[in-house]
């Protein structure tokens, strides 16, 4: 079952050095889901040949307009293109009223169900579930409200042993038990084959996404664990104070959030646009967070 994360925007508030405004594409078990919508996003889905078409959820951290402004023409592509599966949007409060208006005094009239869902800024919030990917929201603290999301599978995943299974060749009523990580049993309640040795068990994977945020160590308990963190990291340590004012992170606070969270990888990202050279952001990560990594568009990152 693919983990995937592909990055097409990894720049903040405008394009340079060849790098776009942000936007990210999850494939999971043949689902794909778009996280931010920065304006270059449809340009990047055809340049990385990613079959747009089958996205059915977008996810909008917040109304900045590098994280949104490519959403009305993907709309627009999709109703051009006589789209008929439904595409839910989750977002804030806004942004709902934002499509609609462009619609009105556009006279259009969609081809296909646009559903929006308000995100709101407080607490951890379930926002949607499919089949056993279940996606929550979070508050990240910014100059207008804004929300990280959470990409987290419910039950760990099961896989039958190959050899055990050729060398045993046990019934099909026992391979349903043990494929529920459950041990076969006679009516006497005997182990006849232990799911130990015959299942291997991987835990639930997830995957955390804060977008704009200043330092936050109250970001910790939604992103706790996490086998692939997404933070910000707009600035070098150098332009603290500008993070501060702004309401962004360095890359060294946001290494300080993924070491604190206990998080296995950290990808950085929505760099500013004084920086053409990024190492120098991701060595200053890791000189307190070791697994950390650059994001980088086109680049697909899995989560095994």
């Amino acid at each position: 079952m693919d983990f995937n994360i592909t990055i097409l925007g990894s720049n903040s508030a405008i394009p340079a050095h060849g790098r776009n405004q942000t936007s990210q594409l999850i494939s999971w078990d043949g689902e794909s889901l778009l996280i931010d919508c920065g304006e270059s996003t449809q340009q990047l889905l055809r340049k990385y040949k990613i079959k747009y078409s089958k996205i059915s959820h977008i996810f909008i951290s917040h109304l900045h307009g590098d994280h949104y402004l490519g959403l009305m023409g993907l709309i627009n592509t999709y109703h051009l293109n006589n789209r008929k599966l439904p595409l839910h949007i989750y977002g804030p409060k806004g942004l709902d009223d934002i499509i609609t208006i462009q619609l009105k005094y556009s006279a259009s009239i969609l081809n296909f169900p646009l559903i929006f869902h308000l995100t709101i800024p407080q607490g951890k919030i379930k926002l949607a579930e499919i089949r056993d990917l279940v996606i929550y929201s979070f508050p990240l603290q910014h100059r207008i409200p804004c929300t990280g999301f959470s990409f987290e599978e419910k039950n760990p995943r099961i896989h039958l042993n190959k050899e055990m299974m050729a060398k045993h060749l046990p019934e099909v009523a026992a391979i349903h038990i043990l494929q529920k990580g459950r041990d076969v049993k006679d009516n006497s309640g005997n182990v006849l084959l232990k799911s130990s040795e015959f299942c291997e068990i991987t835990p639930p994977r997830k995957y955390s996404y804060c977008s704009d945020t200043a330092f936050d160590l109250d970001l910790v308990p939604f992103i706790k664990g996490a086998d692939l963190l997404y933070h910000e990291s707009t600035f070098m340590e150098a332009e603290k104070k500008r993070a501060k004012l702004t309401k962004h992170s360095t890359a060294k606070e946001a290494a300080l959030i993924a070491k604190a969270a206990n998080v296995k990888n950290l990808l950085l990202g929505h760099y500013s646009s004084r920086y053409a050279n990024l190492d120098l952001l991701l060595n200053e990560a890791r000189e307190t967070f070791e697994p950390s990594l650059l994001s980088e568009e086109g680049t697909t990152y899995t989560i095994k």
